[in-house]
């Protein structure tokens, strides 16, 4: 239980820091929202994936976690250690993975729709 108590917490910590670096993010309105990536993060994982596809990688679009931590290097560069970028991508994965749900957009879009 310590365990799942220290992770939470150290993506509460890696959020907070993505939040503030303008990477995600979290409506203040309505907290029960799902945290968002920004833009910059959005252009930061584009690259990643067009760089990995381009040296050969296409397996590697199936893990996020690999144009996650790409973008984050790039990003980050040293600034992070490799703890650091672990808690980072960690956080991220989720965040990422319910942005490519194709359910979640046409969800929002049949509710748009419906008077």
């Amino acid at each position: 239980m310590a365990a799942r108590a220290q992770r939470e917490l150290a993506v509460t910590r890696a959020l907070q820091r993505l939040e503030d670096d303008g990477l995600v993010w979290r409506s203040h309105a309505v907290p029960s929202a799902p945290p968002r990536t920004t833009r910059r993060l959005q252009a930061a994982l584009a690259r990643a994936a067009f760089q990995l596809y381009g040296r050969g990688e296409e397996d590697a679009s199936f893990d996020l976690r690999v144009p996650i931590a790409t973008a984050l290097l790039e990003l980050y560069g040293d600034a992070v250690s490799d703890e650091e970028l672990v808690g980072l991508v960690d956080a991220l994965v989720p965040i990422e993975a319910a942005e490519l749900d194709p359910r979640a957009h046409l969800e929002r879009a049949g509710r748009a729709r419906d008077p």
